[in-house]
């Protein structure tokens, strides 16, 4: 079975109480800069900025960039000073966390298995720190973060989003690429990590803590039992059990909000010239996908979505976008400039998704190729559409 497994880390992978963690976290993080703030002020500032983290509904804001304004500015010391402070905090007073936390030899086992049977695996924590802290918790799971075996590590420098935002898997899936097959989310949190899964139409593996039971407010999981019972458990899995299903509206405007968020991440640091450089003759450069994503969006999903919404059963007219490529010169055009477009445009369609009642969803046009549809089926096929672009641009920006 090809699958892609994505695995939560504390409590799931590593044994990482947040009863315990979290508070010796905050103390710690507290005395280290108390002399620039009363530590009882720095964790309200703290715990105000990781609830915007939570909140976070945007693509074009890191958490990272909607943490800082909540945290930073308290402090009467200037951003890089205050930086180089933080800095020296995980790397020389986190480590003395790992006190708190315990390996999982059953984590071992399912690594181990996951990378002889060739799975793809991402870490699938919330990214709620920056990414030394996550690397220094991994690595005392017994993991590391450069192991080729393990294709993502998620942090809030470059995820957008925060379980059990959907978004958030629909964010770590576009930087996979959008793989094809089976997907399963394994966590013990039936608020965070079946949630998540759930929103997003992700199969799921509740982690059982021992003594527990399943809450009855909260999406069933797929399976449960202990890591131990995992792979057994999937060996007796149909494909179609672990199939995902991106279709709800849930699912629509969770990949509406990941795709372009993943993009930022995906092409902020890249060189100039990789922005026009296609992979091969006859392919689409980056600049091309971007001005392509940014018309679209603009000229058919916004004005689609608003007719459906405004008009009895519209008339939906095929348009060949793929021709605009060349008529309006999208290589000559500037990438950056599109892909900051194409997000506003996007800001404005998930304003409009984001108020719709169910009954809205299901608004009915007509379609001059698919015939008769609904605005829930046209916005399905917008978030196809950027998945598809997604795994286009990730492929040209490897091959680069």
């Amino acid at each position: 079975m090809d699958l892609t497994l994505l695995l939560d880390l504390d409590n799931t992978l590593l044994d990482n109480s947040m009863e315990t963690f979290l508070p010796a976290y905050i103390q710690a993080l507290g005395e280290h800069l108390s002399d620039l703030a009363a530590p009882e002020d720095m964790a309200r500032w703290l715990m105000t900025g990781t609830q915007f983290m939570f909140a976070n509904q945007r693509p074009d804001q890191t958490l990272e960039q909607v943490f800082e304004p909540h945290f930073y500015p308290h402090f009467d010391l200037d951003r890089a000073a205050l930086s180089a402070r933080v800095d020296r905090f995980y790397n020389q007073v986190f480590p003395s966390l790992r006190r708190t936390t315990r390996p999982r030899q059953a984590a071992h086992r399912l690594m181990k298995t996951a990378v002889q049977r060739g799975y793809t695996i991402a870490i699938a924590t919330n990214p709620l720190f920056p990414r030394t802290a996550i690397v220094q918790r991994m690595e005392w799971a017994g993991l590391s973060a450069e192991d080729d075996h393990i294709a993502l590590v998620p942090s809030m420098e470059t995820f957008h989003f925060a379980k059990p935002n959907p978004a958030y898997l629909a964010e770590l899936l576009s930087y996979l690429g959008w793989p094809e097959g089976p997907v399963l989310m394994v966590g013990d949190d039936p608020a965070l990590d079946m949630a998540c899964a759930a929103g997003l139409g992700i199969p799921s593996f509740w982690v059982r803590p021992e003594g527990t039971s399943y809450p009855e407010d909260a999406p069933p999981p797929t399976g449960e039992g202990t890591l131990d019972d995992l792979i057994p458990w999937l060996d007796r899995q149909p494909v179609e059990h672990l199939t995902p299903d991106f279709q709800s509206p849930a699912a629509i405007l969770a990949t509406l909000r990941g795709c372009p968020a993943a993009l930022q991440t995906l092409t902020r640091d890249l060189p100039p010239a990789h922005w026009q450089r296609p992979p091969q003759e006859g392919e689409w450069c980056l600049t091309e996908i971007l001005c392509h994503l940014r018309d679209v969006e603009r000229e058919l999903t916004l004005p689609r979505l608003k007719a459906i919404l405004n008009e009895e059963t519209p008339f939906i007219v095929g348009v060949d976008s793929d021709a605009w490529a060349e008529e309006r010169n999208y290589r000559a055009q500037d990438g950056k400039t599109a892909l900051q477009d194409y997000l506003l445009a996007r800001l404005e369609t998930l304003e409009i998704l984001a108020a719709l009642t169910p009954e809205q969803w299901q608004r009915t046009a007509q379609h001059a190729i698919f015939g008769p549809t609904s605005l829930q089926e046209m916005m399905g096929f917008s978030a196809r559409h950027d998945r598809m672009h997604v795994q286009q641009a990730l492929q040209t920006i490897k091959k680069q």
